[in-house]
């Protein structure tokens, strides 16, 4: 995993969900149906995990951030060979993804960034320009 943001495959979807516990089953549901999309079927070694990790994000932004995040953003992108999707709120803190190894074995950002290094994708966040909120990025090989 680096700190470089991978390059961005073509673009396909976005989906906007409430800071609700509903959000995490809606988005679990919509990540099921982008492989497919792509021709790639839901017993691919990355999608299981994908599942997880993404489930486990936007859980995170329910629970830390939708007392200031009016939308959760998630948003999917794939191309030849890569799967890459990035959930988006607007609280400010930026947890270290890769101090949760650290510092935090066994919580579910530990669990994101060890996945991903597993399957030998990435992780990357990014701060808004304005400082209010983050993306958290997991690209994923197909």
């Amino acid at each position: 995993m680096t700190a470089a943001l991978p390059a961005t495959p073509p673009y396909r979807h976005v989906l906007a969900v409430p800071p609700t516990g509903s959000a995490v089953r809606i988005a679990r549901e919509t990540t099921e149906l982008v492989p497919a999309e792509c021709g790639v079927g839901p017993r691919h070694p990355s999608v299981g995990p994908a599942l997880l990790i993404l489930a486990e994000l936007v859980t995170n932004a329910v629970r830390h951030a939708a007392a200031v995040t009016p939308v959760i953003t998630v948003t999917y992108a794939h191309g030849p060979g890569v799967f890459a999707f990035a959930v988006h709120d607007r609280h400010p803190y930026q947890p270290p993804l890769f101090g949760a190894l650290a510092t935090a074995p066994g919580s579910g950002l530990a669990t994101v960034v060890e996945m991903t290094m597993e399957l030998g994708g990435t992780a990357v966040q990014c701060g808004d320009a304005d400082g209010r909120g983050k993306s958290i990025r997991i690209t994923l090989p197909l």
